[in-house]
């Protein structure tokens, strides 16, 4: 997962930043997304894109990717944005907010996806680059994680839900849940309107 990276190490880059999201799809909750820096010849164990990982294996590559990054940023954005300016544009929001986040200036930035928008440093997206490029892998797992934990936390908040199980997914069961006790202040109205109406 290193070749993208290396060849731009070889063209005199130092500083190559990962960028990808998590949450695009989900019924409630905010939209994360990280950017992450690692040095040249640190090789992270088990790196790969973090749907692919279990929960528990992610959580342990969370803690290796923030103890050994030159730099990461993760940044939100929360469901009344989303609601506000769609989930396209908040994830562009998150993803450059990560990216600006970082306290180390990167050379060059790898985006995961087709698209991009308001980066202005050089860059280049990356089709699945989750699964290709080991600093947008490393970036997928702590967006990931994050708004995992985000959620989970708010299960307790907003019980009834099931919030720590499907992490606001579109499951039958929160589904049902949204049609028994209505919309709670995480949901994102603009995704829920058929199961209110």
């Amino acid at each position: 997962m290193i070749t993208m990276e290396q060849e731009l190490h070889n063209q005199g880059l130092r500083y190559i930043a990962g960028v990808d999201e998590a949450g695009r799809g989900p019924l409630a909750g905010p939209v994360f997304a990280a950017a992450v820096i690692m040095e040249e010849d640190k090789y992270i164990p088990d790196i790969k894109d973090s749907k692919k990982l279990s929960e528990k294996k992610r959580e342990e590559v969370y803690e290796y990717i923030i103890h050994n990054a030159v730099s990461y940023a993760i940044c939100s954005v929360d469901e009344g944005v989303i609601d506000e300016i769609n989930i396209l544009n908040a994830t562009f929001r998150a993803m450059l907010g990560a990216v600006e986040g970082l306290d180390v200036m990167p050379d060059y930035v790898l985006v995961d996806g087709n698209r991009s928008k308001g980066l202005t440093l050089p860059h280049e997206c990356v089709v699945k680059g989750d699964a290709k490029v080991a600093c947008i892998a490393a970036a997928s797992i702590l967006a990931k994680v994050s708004r995992d934990r985000f959620i989970c936390e708010c299960d307790g908040k907003y019980p009834g839900y099931g919030f720590a199980k499907h992490k606001g997914y579109g499951t039958k069961v929160h589904i049902e849940a949204i049609k028994e006790l209505g919309l709670c202040p995480i949901h994102r109205k603009t995704f829920c309107t058929k199961f209110t109406e």
